[in-house]
């Protein structure tokens, strides 16, 4: 297999404003933290070739000199190795972790991740779970559609929530990531149109990518989904699917209206185009549940929910689910062939006792995350008053901050070096597009938040007294 490259014109957007003026931090430093950023991020893939030093010293507007060092000093630090005749190709260092020590630094406190970890639910679960498998050593293990029991139940969570289902409608699979990728095998190829969100989950933008597929981008507006932009890109572009997030949207938080529903739904059917809907914070509400799933409008079956349990219980169990009409699964199921044979049993076993006690252990959570996302938003407004809260979410895991200057990537790149790891905007979109936002999780406990807060908030101020001092300098 060829060895993909990143060209200096796509290195140079992704790392975006990674160069600040007046400060004490050398140029190749600002260089190597930018790009070590982007390897963590996920933003620049592993095993890929970076340009050429003096490439990318054009491109970036800085000496070769500067280049050099940047990347001998990631090289010493193990993002990259030296190949030859192949440059400097990205890599992690042996045994780094999401949560991982950092050199010379201690632990690292990871707020780029919205997740919580496992709640005492999760251990009893199993335990059920074990005391139920006897029952199923007898087969194979391998059920390319899941657990029929499983099934009826996430069925029946549908017919609740005003959507009918049967079980032939859904498919499980491993985690909604995993069901997305089986989707864009089924339903694209490469070079084909896939519409989203604009910020997205930086996953799905991976997934698209790594499918071969562009990326089409429709920007939320300040009131939320802008259907006649989405319409009008449709037209223009005939992608072969659209991906959104109608519930607590990832990043910024929204949840969509009944209306918009409607409209969406209508607008698939007229266009025959296949809409995916991500439903994994649908059952993460704090006041009111979401309205119905965008589906229960759809009377062409031209919309596809993914689901997953990794919010709502725990990331861990890599649980997710497909609902579609019977023959998309059906397809599905033949296409899941040639990825893999099946989602674990122990795994949808602990799935069906976490869902018939979810009405038990869920609103304590929702209560948790409404108190954690108060705390939050008042650290915020406290310790960083330019900063700009969007939305205040109804649902979710997180706060999408509007930073008053384009600063992003810097101070992401910066709060690594006290050992914060922290989502910068250009995360959640294409083409290092939202350089003036940030993604900040309000799962730590509120006491831990605002000491994370409080450590970041010296490297924040020196950043925009740096960025002030030069624009003045650059008036005059």
């Amino acid at each position: 297999m060829a060895q993909r490259r990143t060209g200096s014109s796509s290195l140079t957007k992704l790392l975006g404003n990674w160069h600040q003026e007046l400060t004490r931090t050398p140029v190749y430093r600002q260089l190597a933290d930018g790009l070590r950023l982007l390897i963590l991020d996920g933003r620049l893939p592993l095993d890929s070739r970076l340009p050429g030093e003096r490439e990318l010293a054009k491109a970036l507007g800085v000496s070769r000199t500067t280049v050099a060092t940047a990347l001998a000093q990631l090289r010493d630090e193990g993002y990259l190795a030296s190949r030859q005749g192949s440059g400097s190709v990205t890599m992690l260092p042996e045994g780094l972790q999401a949560v991982s020590p950092l050199p010379g630094r201690g632990a690292t406190l990871d707020l780029s991740t919205a997740a919580l970890a496992a709640g005492p639910e999760i251990h009893q679960a199993y335990a059920n779970a074990l005391i139920a498998l006897p029952e199923y050593l007898g087969s194979t293990g391998y059920n390319q559609q899941g657990l029929p029991e499983l099934r009826q139940v996430i069925a029946q969570r549908y017919a609740a929530r005003g959507l009918p289902t049967h079980a032939d409608q859904i498919i499980i699979v491993n985690g909604a990531l995993s069901g997305f990728g089986l989707i864009l095998r089924l339903l694209t190829g490469p070079g084909d149109r896939v519409v989203m969100d604009h910020p997205t989950y930086p996953m799905a933008l991976t997934a698209i990518k790594g499918a071969s597929c562009r990326a089409v981008p429709v920007s939320l507006t300040e009131q939320g989904w802008d259907t006649e932009g989405l319409a009008a890109t449709i037209a223009q572009t005939s992608p072969r699917l659209a991906y959104l997030i109608a519930d607590f949207h990832n990043p910024t938080g929204r949840c969509m209206d009944v209306d918009t529903r409607i409209a969406i739904a209508e607008m698939a059917a007229r266009t025959r185009t296949t809409v995916v809907v991500d439903e994994t914070m649908v059952d993460l509400w704090f006041d009111n549940p979401p309205p119905p799933p965008l589906a229960a409008f759809d009377n062409d079956d031209r919309i596809i929910t993914l689901g997953s349990g990794g919010k709502s219980f725990w990331g861990g169990m890599r649980i997710g689910w497909i609902r579609a009409s019977a023959r998309t699964i059906a397809s599905l199921i033949q296409i899941r062939d040639t990825l893999d044979l099946g989602s674990p049993v122990l795994e949808q076993l602990a799935a069906i006792h976490l869902f018939n006690e979810a009405d038990n252990f869920l609103p304590g959570r929702r209560d948790m995350l409404r108190q954690h996302r108060d705390a939050c938003g008042e650290a915020i407004k406290e310790i960083f008053p330019d900063w700009k809260i969007t939305v205040v979410p109804e649902g979710g895991l997180s706060w999408w901050i509007e930073l008053p200057k384009p600063l992003a990537t810097v101070f992401a790149a910066s709060a690594e070096s006290i050992g914060i790891r922290i989502g910068a905007g250009p995360r959640f979109g294409a083409e290092g597009a939202f350089e003036r936002y940030l993604r900040l999780p309000f799962t730590l406990e509120p006491t831990q938040m605002r000491a994370a807060l409080e450590r970041l908030k010296p490297i924040w101020d020196n950043l925009a007294q740096t960025r002030d001092e030069y624009l003045r300098r650059t008036v005059v």
